[in-house]
């Protein structure tokens, strides 16, 4: 029989964003104590990276209920439902209201640098459960400090952690000497500096998801205006029926709206496609790059390479604690089969909480797009259920934490990034993601990662 930890203490929270908000939320309505550490000046600090991008779904999908509630004191007025947000409007309209809200139980430019039970490494057996967390942070500053809980929720996301250029997911030879002519984002082609880095020139765009057909689209719209801009399409795959997503048939509409606009670049040579390209080297050329497969075969010359292969969780500062993650996806091995992608879209996921994401260390979750490691099938309304359920167990309300309180609908806000040229009550929103480009969780709490979504 272990004693139980107290329940004085805060139970911290990695990540200001859309979910590590959420959770302090739902936690504050259980009684509990949130703390939310958040290593950006800001609520959402990687929401606002991408704050060109529009989301997939509307503001109805987007706000969580025990935040509202949270709102609704202050004055808060909820956006239009039926209009689509953009990260920033995201960012600005919801997730810093509500850490206004939450007041001094959010701290800002706080890196989580380590994650431990006190007294005990990963090793030690004896009294472990007795122990409370300590949770090791850097301030702005540089200054070091410790910090005790109860219980973690990590929902440090995956935005600041990209998959690599190397089809291996390594690196490729050059990679890192290329960094100059390499982004691992969706351009803001509204930003003049952007604009002047793509147009009138050749850019690779590396990628087979709604981040790729993002980049495509845009780059395209930009090859409308100046001449000699161009993108090349690397797919490590062949071209099939089902490259451009499910269009019309998608269940998420704008998603597969998107795909038929990267379809539509194509068709017009705006973008012309190499196939079964497994990219492991880049070498210069004078002032381009070519890209070499691991074939042997060499891309044309191109100015620029856009790398959109995906997020991977930095499990770095959890070292000293028992996860039990799936080998494949690193995400908990009860949640894994659930959201592989391989199965899942983000509208075939099943609704999931405290159970799923449970690992042998007790009362440390991963949560929002960080729980689904290197999957792409988040839901930031999932990522809502997901912490109203570890809320409730928490709280010793173990009915509630093993109830679905979540009825999922045709669409919801997925991995991916959409088309940022839209207006906000657009008939067909251009994209989004559980939070941002290709998926994010989204804050940036711990070192190398992103928020909560």
């Amino acid at each position: 029989m272990t004693a139980p930890v107290s329940t004085e203490l805060p139970v911290v929270v990695i990540g200001a964003g859309p979910v590590g908000l959420a959770a302090a939320a739902h936690l504050a309505g259980r009684g509990l104590r949130p703390l939310v550490l958040e290593a950006g000046p800001s609520a959402g600090t990687a929401v606002r990276d991408w704050a060109h991008v529009r989301l997939f779904s509307p503001w109805s999908e987007v706000i969580d209920p025990a935040a509202e509630k949270l709102l609704a004191p202050t004055g808060w007025v909820r956006p239009d439902g039926a209009a689509y947000p953009t990260g920033g409007d995201w960012a600005e309209r919801y997730l810093q209201p509500l850490a206004d809200a939450l007041g001094d139980r959010v701290r800002y430019g706080v890196t989580v640098t380590g994650v431990a039970r006190a007294g005990r490494d990963r090793i030690v057996d004896s009294g472990r459960e007795d122990q409370p967390f300590t949770v090791h942070v850097t301030t702005a500053g540089g200054h070091e400090e410790l910090i005790t809980a109860r219980a973690v929720l990590d929902a440090s996301g995956t935005w600041s952690t990209p998959g690599p250029l190397g089809a291996d997911g390594l690196p490729a030879l050059g990679e890192r000497a290329a960094a100059d002519h390499v982004s691992y984002r969706v351009p803001d082609l509204d930003d003049p500096a952007v604009r002047a880095r793509y147009a009138g020139r050749r850019t690779a765009v590396v990628g087979s998801g709604a981040s790729a057909f993002t980049a495509l689209a845009g780059l395209a719209g930009l090859a409308e205006q100046e001449d000699g801009t161009h993108a090349v399409w690397v797919l490590r795959r062949g071209l099939g029926a089902n490259t451009f997503g499910g269009g019309e048939a998608d269940q998420l509409p704008a998603r597969g709206a998107l795909g038929l606009r990267a379809k539509a670049a194509v068709e017009a040579g705006h973008a012309s496609a190499v196939t079964g390209f497994r990219t492991a080297a880049v070498e210069r050329d004078g002032d381009r790059l070519v890209l070499v497969a691991e074939d042997g075969r060499r891309s044309a010359p191109v100015d620029e390479v856009i790398v959109l292969t995906g997020f991977r969780p930095d499990l770095s500062f959890l070292s000293e604690v028992r996860l039990g993650l799936d080998e494949r996806l690193q995400a908990p091995t009860a949640l894994a089969p659930l959201i592989d992608p391989n199965v899942h879209s983000c509208g075939t996921v099943y609704p999931h909480g405290v159970a799923e994401l449970s690992h042998p260390e007790r009362d440390i979750h991963l949560v929002g797009m960080k729980s689904y490691g290197r999957a792409p099938t988040f839901l930031a309304m999932t990522g809502y259920e997901q912490v109203r359920s570890v809320a409730a167990a928490l709280a010793g309300d173990h009915d509630a934490a093993g109830r679905v309180e979540l009825t999922l609908p045709e669409t919801g806000v997925c991995g991916g990034a959409g088309l940022f040229d839209e207006p906000a009550d657009a008939e067909e929103p251009g994209g989004g993601c559980c939070g941002g480009p290709a998926t994010l969780d989204i804050g940036t709490a711990a070192p190398g990662s992103s928020g909560g979504c």
